[in-house]
């Protein structure tokens, strides 16, 4: 049985839960603008002494390691490297797509959207980049990777096979701005779906059980493109 710290900053949303044996016994979210700097380190704290539990009682920190917006990652990454190292404990890597295609299947296994049935549902999670650009991946309903992880411009012909084919659930941060060009009688939109720490859980255990940890010192969060600065109207780079 292991106390797992979940940990993902990869979008708006911060999200931090322990589990105990996989099964969440504590959790805090919030999409709060930019406040990953301010409140990450709070949540862990308010978790902690909830259930009063020491940070050298974890057996290890998961961390969701990207795409998604390079500071959210660098936040969350690092303050799960500096946990680990300070406690000795393992770290956890899950991919966001990943943890962010569990939480849709939450969602439509307990209904909180309408319950697409069939062999031929897909998934694609997608994470808000730049423009019409989207992180995202496609996944079967067994959490197959049917196609990778890749930043895609959208467009018109954007998943036009995989729609002639399939039902296809899209959700995420990168939904919204997609929908028009994604408007198909097979295309399902799902709302409020999240990348939650506690879609993370149960991914954590499974890796805990496989013993499948990353290296602390040289462990990166997957950018999957480069960052590209931007600047404000003061001229500063942003």
């Amino acid at each position: 049985m292991a106390c797992i710290l979940n940990i993902e900053t990869a979008t708006p949303l911060c999200s931090v839960a322990l589990a105990l044996n996989g099964e969440v016994i504590a959790q805090r979210d919030t999409l709060e603008e930019k406040s990953h700097a301010a409140q990450l380190t709070v949540f862990i704290e308010e978790i902690l002494r909830e259930r009063r539990i020491r940070l050298t009682d974890i057996d290890a920190i998961a961390v969701g390691k990207g795409p998604g917006s390079f500071t959210g990652l660098r936040i969350g990454v690092s303050v799960a490297k500096g946990l680990c190292y300070g406690a000795e404990i393992p770290l956890i890597a899950v991919g966001t797509l990943n943890i962010l295609f569990n939480e849709a299947l939450l969602h439509v296994n307990s209904g909180l959207h309408s319950n697409p049935t069939g062999e031929n549902i897909l998934f694609c999670p997608m994470i808000d980049a730049r423009r019409m650009e989207v992180f995202s991946c496609l996944y079967d309903r067994q959490g197959h990777e049917i196609e990778p992880v890749a930043a895609r411009i959208v467009d018109q012909t954007t998943y036009k096979e995989a729609l002639k084919r399939n039902r296809v659930a899209f959700f995420g941060s990168g939904m919204e701005k997609c929908r028009e060009m994604l408007s198909h009688a097979h295309a399902l939109f799902l709302p409020d779906v999240h990348p939650k720490a506690s879609a993370l859980a149960h991914i954590a255990e499974e890796k805990f059980v496989q013993q499948s940890f990353e290296n602390i010192a040289y462990f990166e969060p997957f950018y999957l493109k480069d960052f590209i600065a931007t600047t404000s109207k003061k001229g500063i780079p942003i």
